[in-house]
């Protein structure tokens, strides 16, 4: 078993435990896989084997936006559409593998919250927020 982080639209990010297998994988994004290794950090060469999987033809098939994904400068590089995990992948290994702890604290604070995405003139903006409390606010509302 390996331990990812799971991201999924509308909800926070949770850890959870999935087979090694292309199944597995494949279910948990709900259709064919996409490996992507956008992460850079100069001081920490591990950052670069940390590796999302997403659903390859999330956008295609209109699924709802999940995360962004920012350079280290904060500047987006892209939106991931649909469900995705996030695990490490050495190059030197065929297998994915849990994160080393201090790599997955950092990227479950990171991926913590969803996001909106909001298109203006300048381009595509992102706002994180809590699920649990717009619920609150909703159910109140009522």
């Amino acid at each position: 078993m390996v331990r990812v982080i799971v991201c999924r639209p509308g909800e926070t990010a949770a850890i959870e435990e999935i087979d090694d297998s292309l199944e597995s994988m494949q279910r948990l994004v709900g259709g064919m896989i996409e490996e992507y290794q956008p992460f850079y950090d100069a001081h920490d060469p591990r950052v670069e084997e940390v590796t999302i999987y997403c659903n390859e033809e999330g956008k295609l098939n209109r699924l709802p936006p999940s995360r962004a994904i920012e350079d280290e400068d904060g500047y987006l590089l892209d939106v991931i559409a649909g469900p995705f995990f996030i695990c490490y992948a050495p190059i030197a290994s065929e297998t994915i593998q849990s994160l080393p702890e201090d790599l997955e604290h950092r990227f479950k604070e990171k991926f913590e919250l969803p996001e909106q995405f909001f298109r203006t003139k300048d381009g595509i903006e992102t706002v994180r927020y809590d699920p649990g409390i717009q619920k609150k606010e909703h159910d109140m509302a009522r």
